[in-house]
């Protein structure tokens, strides 16, 4: 149950972190974003963990799990928040929520049981994404080009990747260290190999309009974790699975916030991508 609530959890706030950072990215770009929503998310993360677990074990393959855990998520979202700048929203999160499912296929590599049937429900998962993938779209009345609709996709196939590798690790470190150390690695890259260097290259941005989307995609980003490694202590696959219906809250939200048009082509798609998800989920349940 604990996996259950939390996936569903990180759904939601991850949902949020969408909306906030797509339009924090459009203002500022991709790794101003970045480093502004890491930045906050250690300012928030860190004190939380030296109050409640001020001497953790970073013994065994506990660095391991964090430095995968913190390099993917960055990688990630660094891709994600650039295809945000040139495509549809509601694509871009229907792709990298099939993040769940390859974490859970990476799981099911490493020892963790998937049970049978799974296959099958990826491999439409993945009929799913090419389809969502292969048309431009409009957003607040502006057509999308089929090109830039295909350089969002492919940024968005590969952050996805990148976010399952996190995910993994996340979930690994989740169950060698405190809640509150396993969620602070993607804080720590993002300000050390990201925020850094921009401030110290000058080519660090913000924006009075952006900031209030920059918090709200720290706080997000970091509320979202928690309840992904509280799941993840209980079933790796289940949580990362679930935490993958994201997708279709922010599809529904862009729909409303951004106006997004998408065609019929990319809602088979989308609706394909979000019956599996929620069917490997109940599989696994």
């Amino acid at each position: 149950m604990v996996a259950i609530a939390g996936g569903l959890a990180t759904a939601v706030f991850w949902a949020a972190s969408v909306l906030v950072s797509a339009r924090a990215s459009r203002f500022i770009g991709a790794s101003s974003t970045v480093a502004a929503a890491m930045a906050i998310g250690l300012a928030i993360g860190l004190p939380i963990a030296l109050a409640f677990a001020p001497q953790p074990d970073f013994g065994g393959d506990a660095l391991l799990w964090m430095s995968l855990s913190g390099f993917g998520n960055v990688a990630g979202l660094l891709l994600t928040y650039a295809a945000y700048r040139i495509g549809a929203v509601g694509i871009i999160s229907t792709i990298d929520s099939t993040e769940g499912a390859v974490a859970a296929v990476i799981s099911v590599l490493a020892g963790e049981v998937l049970v049978p049937g799974s296959g099958v429900v990826l491999a439409v998962i993945a009929v799913g994404v090419v389809l969502a993938a292969s048309a431009g779209g409009s957003e607040e009345g502006v057509p999308i080009s089929r090109d830039r609709a295909t350089r969002a996709a492919t940024l968005a196939v590969i952050s996805a990747a990148c976010f399952a590798l996190g995910l993994y690790g996340s979930a690994k470190a989740a169950t060698v260290l405190p809640v509150a150390w396993a969620i602070l690695p993607p804080r720590f890259v993002g300000v050390v190999f990201v925020a850094i260097p921009l401030l110290v290259l000058g080519r660090f941005r913000i924006s009075r309009a952006a900031l209030p989307y920059v918090l709200a995609t720290g706080v997000a980003e970091v509320l979202g974790y928690w309840c992904f490694a509280f799941a993840a202590r209980e079933s790796i696959a289940l949580a990362s699975v679930l935490s993958s219906m994201f997708a279709p809250i922010a599809a529904v939200a862009a729909y409303v916030v951004f106006r997004e048009r998408l065609s019929r082509r990319q809602v088979v798609g989308i609706a394909l991508v979000v019956c599996g998800v929620a069917a490997l989920g109940f599989l696994q349940a």
